[in-house]
C-alpha cells in the first residue's frame, strides 16, 4: 500500500470533529471519511433526509475535488440513514449526483450522532 495522504480542506470544509481525516489518499484511491450535514462554517443542517443528503453530497464533491478526483470517479458509497423508510427520499437526491453506472453501494440503518439523518462515505479513484 503507498504512502497515506491525510486530505482537508481548509476555508471550505469545517475540521473533522474527532481523531481523524475528512480523507485520506493512497494507491491512487482516495477514502472520504463518514460525512454529516455540516456546513464550511460548522453550522449543522438538520432537516428532512433531502436536504441533509444535499449537504453531505456537496461536501462530499469538494472533498473529491480537494483531493485530486471527483464524483465520477466514486467506485463505493457507503450510506448511513437514521431512518431506513426515507431510503426513495434520499435515492431521489442521489441520482442528482450520480448517474448509471452508479457506484456501488451500501446502505444500512443506524443510530447517527448529534441526530443527523445521513451520513456518506465513499472511495473514489484519483
Amino acid at each position: 500500500m503507498g504512502e497515506a495522504d491525510p486530505g482537508g480542506l481548509v476555508g471550505e470544509m469545517p475540521v473533522p470533529r474527532g481523531p481523524y481525516s475528512l480523507s485520506v489518499s493512497a494507491d491512487n484511491l482516495v477514502f472520504v471519511s463518514g460525512l454529516l450535514a455540516v456546513k464550511a462554517n460548522g453550522e449543522e443542517v438538520k432537516g428532512d433526509v433531502r436536504e441533509e443528503a444535499m449537504v453531505v453530497l456537496r461536501n462530499l464533491g469538494l472533498i473529491l475535488r480537494e483531493a485530486g478526483s471527483g464524483l465520477e470517479k466514486v467506485l463505493m458509497v457507503m450510506v448511513f440513514l437514521r431512518d431506513i423508510g426515507e431510503l426513495a427520499a434520499f435515492n431521489e437526491v442521489y441520482e442528482e449526483f450520480f448517474r448509471p453506472p452508479f457506484p456501488a453501494r451500501c446502505v444500512a440503518g443506524v443510530e447517527l450522532p448529534g441526530g443527523f439523518r445521513v451520513e456518506i462515505s465513499a472511495v473514489a479513484r484519483l
